[in-house]
């Protein structure tokens, strides 16, 4: 009996020509353009403080869930890591991530940077996993913000370096 293959219809203007549209799902765009990823995002305030509150709570929210093995009973997973409450911890993290955040989606309104909510969420992310699995004293709390707000810093400064190059040499960067 010959075996039929059968091609999904992809997307006509997809560089990839038949691939189905499920990658439109996960990328909506084409490879080749970056322009979604790396633009200035100006826009109302409100529409930046609601970015910057979605995205910590976000990955606060996926921290707690990731370490939930470390912070349960132990017929759940591992014994506890450290013994105390996981709330300052949170909450914390949820303070130093809206930082982290604000401070991205700032220079994002005003020149383009590459990828500020996942730079955002990723920093909280792995400061809140670390601290519920962790449990660590309030001075390494404070260091771990602090290299979670200098690293946010340093990817700004990056990206306003690279804008302020391209206005020299008279192209779009």
């Amino acid at each position: 009996m010959p075996t039929i293959l059968i091609a999904p219809r992809g997307n006509p203007g997809s560089p990839h020509g038949v691939l189905p549209a499920v990658t439109e799902i996960f990328a909506p765009h084409s490879f080749d353009d970056n322009e979604d990823d790396e633009a200035a995002r100006p826009g109302p305030f409100w529409r930046h403080a609601l970015w910057a509150v979605g995205i910590t709570a976000a990955a606060v929210a996926a921290g707690w869930v990731t370490s939930l093995f470390r912070i349960g009973p132990e017929e759940y997973g591992l014994p506890p890591a450290a013994p105390g409450a996981l709330w300052p911890y949170l909450a914390a993290w949820a303070a130093i991530g809206l930082a982290v955040a604000a401070v991205l989606r700032a220079t994002a309104a005003k020149v383009p940077v590459f990828a500020p909510g996942r730079i955002a969420a990723g920093l909280t992310y792995l400061g809140t996993r670390l601290s519920l699995g962790w449990r660590p004293e309030a001075p390494l709390v404070g260091a771990m913000a602090a290299a979670a707000l200098i690293t946010a810093a340093v990817w700004c400064a990056l990206a306003l370096r690279a804008h302020r190059r391209g206005e020299e040499t008279g192209s779009d960067a």
